[in-house]
């Protein structure tokens, strides 16, 4: 299981890394997370600067696909030769987005009529763009999910985790990284924000 994990200049550190951290759990499965980027180095929002793991052209053939948010989203999502470099099939491909990520989305046209989270400064942005956005940190709706606020990040690694995984890896997951002392509180809070968007069949079967 490959994971794109887009991370743009200005990037919020909380939504590239928690995602990535979470699925990188599965490691000893095979998954990874991997950050991808449009250029070698990015600086977040808060001055830190990471090298990319991927070039932005991996989203095209990973499994699955989050697209992070930052303080240059706005910029990013009128970019025109940027957003032609990626290349997004949820047909095939699992794809979710955090925050201001919603936005790149619609303007990728993959959300179609369907509502949508996002945080609360990207919301005027989303919502200028024709979406309908949802008071709640989670939707997902087939192979499109998002989330809104930096902490739901772990809703999108849940949902990935339900999706191409099992209910026990989303479990081990999430137990891990969940505080002590409310490990059991967090695990079934994270499943039943995600659990309801999961197709029947895999409902029943998890």
């Amino acid at each position: 299981m490959q994971i794109a994990v887009l991370t743009f200049d200005g990037f919020n550190e909380l939504d590239s890394f928690i995602v990535a951290g979470i699925l990188n759990r599965m490691k000893p499965k095979g998954w990874k997370a991997f950050i991808t980027s449009p250029t070698d180095f990015v600086t977040s929002m808060n001055g830190v600067t990471v090298q990319a793991e991927q070039a932005l052209e991996f989203a095209a053939t990973a499994d699955a696909v989050i697209i992070g948010s930052g303080m240059k989203t706005r910029n990013i999502a009128q970019d025109a030769d940027l957003l032609s470099r990626l290349q997004l099939d949820p047909a095939r491909q699992m794809i979710g987005a955090q925050c201001s990520g919603t936005l790149l989305l619609s303007k990728l046209r993959l959300l179609g009529d369907m509502p949508a989270c996002t945080d609360l400064t990207a919301k005027p942005w989303v919502i200028e763009a024709g979406v309908k956005v949802l008071d709640q940190p989670f939707f997902a709706d087939g192979n499109i999910a998002t989330a809104g606020g930096c902490l739901a990040s772990q809703y999108l690694a849940a949902w990935i985790l339900l999706h191409a995984g099992t209910r026990e890896d989303a479990e081990a997951a999430l137990h891990y990284v969940a505080p002590v002392g409310q490990k059991d509180e967090y695990v079934e809070r994270a499943i039943n924000s995600v659990i309801e968007y999961m197709p029947v069949v895999q409902v029943t079967g998890i």
